[in-house]
């Protein structure tokens, strides 16, 4: 009789273990999902490199964090500005905040502003195709797909930093030119030319929307929580 009682209490026990929603892991803690704290504008403001300087970027970059349900951040968009006259230098990287970013579906685009420019060990950031995301959690058009959108406006050297040379060839004159001017874009898919850098790939053949989408882009940039 205890043979037999000790046999029951055995099946019923491997029956509540092999139940749905019990595992033998449960009770341990699972971390929670990390909101979102970068992005890839989903679309551009459609004025060409002409975002309203940084101020009007970083408002653009609020504006769509907001309608993703992620406006209680302070967002900024990663962008480089030039001196001009007696205004100095701004640097992307150091405007951002201190890290780790998330993307919107949880996954980590780089721990830290070291770890996403590559300063100690190179490609240490998640910033690819499938992980470079845009607010909506969708994926961002890159080599092959039609249009083509993976230059990102950054204005920026590959350590984050504002290039040397006039605003105007650089920045579109600082984010305020639609027109006459450069600027420098990454692409967000690593492809394409051959520099294949997230931030610095090459100049924009000028400041319109016309210009930004001729070489493969759409007046996209990438937008950080800097908090």
């Amino acid at each position: 009789m205890r043979k037999t009682l000790g046999l029951s209490a055995a099946i019923v026990l491997a029956a509540v273990l092999m139940s749905p929603g019990i595992t033998q892991g449960q009770g341990q803690a699972q971390m929670p999902a990390q909101p979102m704290s970068f992005f890839i504008t989903s679309v551009g403001p459609g004025d060409g490199a002409n975002l309203g300087g940084l101020a009007g970027a970083d408002a653009y970059c609020q504006k769509l964090a907001s309608a993703a349900g992620a406006g209680n951040r302070m967002w900024r968009a990663y962008l480089s500005t030039a001196q001009a006259g007696d205004t100095p230098a701004v640097n992307a990287r150091g405007r951002i905040g201190t890290g780790p970013w998330y993307n919107a579906k949880g996954q980590l685009i780089a721990a830290n502003v070291n770890d996403l420019h590559g300063d100690i060990e190179r490609d240490r950031n998640n910033v690819r195709k499938p992980t470079a995301l845009n607010e909506k959690g969708g994926m961002v058009n890159g080599v092959g797909d039609m249009p083509n959108q993976h230059d990102m406006l950054t204005g920026s050297d590959s350590t984050g930093r504002a290039m040397i040379g006039n605003a105007a060839v650089t920045t579109c004159n600082n984010w305020t030119s639609n027109g006459m001017g450069n600027a420098i874009v990454g692409h967000h898919d690593r492809l394409g030319g051959g520099n294949s850098s997230w931030n610095a790939a090459h100049s924009s053949a000028g400041c319109s929307q016309e210009a930004l989408v001729k070489t493969g882009g759409a007046g996209l940039f990438y937008c950080f929580a800097a908090n």
